[in-house]
């Protein structure tokens, strides 16, 4: 037998690799630039983003609609550091990602070579999982293990530290060839025992006033349609958190909308927050009952049995003690539903119909309250017209992707979503300001068919306003919609209730962001006049180019945000 005398480089065999998990797409900047070049070679599409800390949000956006993972990829240093933003954010919100950074040379470690800097530290943080290769011929077992790792239990993000000089050594062709095929997510569904799903139905069969609150795990884990069935078959009225958005459809008779924080008065909150406020059983999906969630932990009553579903067994019981079902949410409800449909149901059949009117009239109410900003013809325009014009194309399938701050809150609380599984893409792992265009980059290309909008506030935009070129460059058709308020309207509004004063920093000069775009090649238009917004959405979505849209805001418009109430009441 001839032995093998086959060769081929560190970053060829990565690359390779990043292939049989489906890879088709990285962003990166061109470096580390073997990987990036040997991925090129075989079909990988480079997406070159401008501004360092933007790639890894674009990651971000792409896993959570495409249900693969990730892949981002830097240069050590300053670009390594500014990957810490958005592995953070997806740390939080349970995003898979696959970081490839590279290092110095492995004989200059310690030396105060360019650039050189502690990354396994660095990404402790803000990762599961962080390794450095040192070894030619395991690279595969390091891209593997950091592909089960991002896609495993909890979902988040890894980084994989790839030495310079690693990347171009030659190694043989490797022997034992991999073959498994672990970039879609997740890749291990389990549930509870047989003895915790019935103990669970048990008690929602046997409750009075029961109400499911879903959050963003329910899209992590492709569980949207499970929890329909589970609401159709035990009439259970679903609430979702921001991330939780679109799990299950609005126009359903037992859905009650986004809670959390949006309670004040105009929010349809507001009415809906006494479903969870009197319930006798509170059933939790996929969420981490986090102070945004759950209006700062005042929402679910001490009184209530708590049943919570989530992959992180470290989530259950954080704040809420509770029946613990560890376990993927699409197959923990799925048995859950099996287990209801064995039992007779009737409490569950004689109440619908009540619960059924009383969020009828939740949604009625809502409705009414907020009709003279829904409908307002006035200039500045409130975002609430906004979000009136926008939501026919919801009946399209359209993606809405949001900046942090209000834009976020003004597309989970204005929009109602059309069908189970919409995506509302928001980045509340930590809320960072800049990333609504990045996701709605990733979002796009992870769906091309489907139309994807952007609402960035014009504080936020500012911090990415450079990727309108790689949208240009790339042929990305994302339409974004700009509200221009020229002020930190979160910032100046919470400064204003807790202090009675705002600082400096919380308004802008004035920019002219359409002619920002027209110089990056976009098409893009100013609305001023709340009646010319229709067409124009229309006239964006429908060209197929990256289109901006500026649309000049009330600045005194904010979400009706809780810790607002007391204000709003009182003008």
């Amino acid at each position: 037998m001839n032995a093998n005398t086959e060769t081929e480089t560190v970053a060829e065999r990565i690359a390779a690799a990043l292939r049989r998990h489906g890879v088709e797409t990285i962003f990166a900047q061109s470096l580390p630039s073997a990987v990036v070049l040997a991925a090129e070679a075989i079909g990988i599409r480079q997406i070159a983003y401008r501004q360092e800390n933007m790639g890894g949000a674009m990651a971000d956006g792409y896993a959570r609609v495409s249900g693969r993972v990730g892949v981002v990829a830097a240069q050590n240093g300053p670009a390594a550091t500014l990957l810490v933003p958005p592995l953070a954010e997806a740390l939080k919100a349970s995003i898979p990602l696959v970081a490839l950074v590279q290092d110095v040379e492995r004989d200059q470690a310690d030396r105060n070579a360019f650039q050189d800097l502690d990354q396994m530290a660095l990404f402790q943080s803000c990762a599961k999982w962080v390794r450095r290769v040192q070894v030619e011929d395991r690279i595969e077992d390091y891209v593997d293990a950091a592909f089960t790792a991002a896609t495993s239990g909890r979902p988040g993000p890894v980084a994989l530290l790839l030495p310079a000089d690693l990347l171009r050594a030659q190694t043989k062709v490797a022997e034992r060839h991999r073959i498994a095929q672990l970039g879609s997510w997740p890749i291990d569904r389990f549930r509870p025992s047989d003895a915790l799903i019935r103990q669970a139905a048990d008690w929602i069969d046997e409750a009075e006033r029961p109400v499911v609150i879903a959050g963003g795990g329910v899209h992590a884990g492709g569980a949207a349609i499970a929890l329909a069935h589970l609401q159709d078959i035990a009439s259970l009225p679903v609430c979702t958190t921001n991330m939780g958005k679109g799990a299950v459809d609005e126009h359903h008779p037992l859905s009650a909308g986004v809670l959390g924080a949006l309670t004040g008065p105009r929010s349809l909150g507001k009415f809906t927050k006494r479903l969870v406020e009197t319930a006798d059983l509170v059933l939790l999906v996929g969420t981490r009952t986090n102070q945004n969630g759950t209006d700062s932990w005042r929402q679910i009553p001490p009184d209530a049995r708590v049943i919570h579903i989530d992959v992180d067994p470290s989530e259950i019981g954080r704040n809420y003690e509770a029946l613990r079902l560890v376990g993927d949410a699409g197959a923990t409800l799925e048995a859950l539903a099996i287990a209801l449909e064995t039992l007779e149901r009737r409490k569950r059949r004689m109440q619908r119909d009540a619960v059924e009117r009383e969020i009828a009239q939740c949604w009625s109410k809502f409705e009414e309250e907020r009709k003279t900003f829904y409908t307002s013809d006035k200039s500045p325009i409130r975002p609430e017209r906004i979000m009136r014009e926008l939501q026919p194309w919801l009946d399209h399938r359209l993606t809405v992707v949001a900046d942090a701050s209000y834009s976020s809150m003004w597309v989970v609380g204005q929009l109602r979503a059309t069908h189970v599984g919409a995506r509302f893409i928001t980045p509340r792992g930590l809320a960072g300001l800049g990333w609504g265009l990045p996701l709605a980059v990733g979002a796009k290309l992870a769906r091309p068919e489907t139309s994807v909008v952007a609402i960035v506030g014009d504080g936020g935009f500012a911090h990415s306003w450079a990727e309108m070129e790689t949208i240009v460059r790339s042929e990305i058709p994302v339409t974004i919609i700009v509200l221009n308020n020229g002020i930190l309207g979160f910032q100046r509004d919470a400064e204003t209730v807790k202090f009675g004063k705002f600082t400096t920093a919380c308004h802008f000069a004035p920019v002219d962001h359409m002619g920002i775009a027209k110089a990056c090649g976009c098409d893009a238009y100013r609305v001023e006049d709340p009646e010319e917004l229709e067409g124009m959405i229309g006239t964006a979505i429908n060209s197929g180019r990256p289109t901006l849209i500026e649309v000049m805001t009330d600045p005194e418009a904010h979400p009706p945000l809780s810790l607002f109430a007391a204000m709003d009441e009182a003008a």
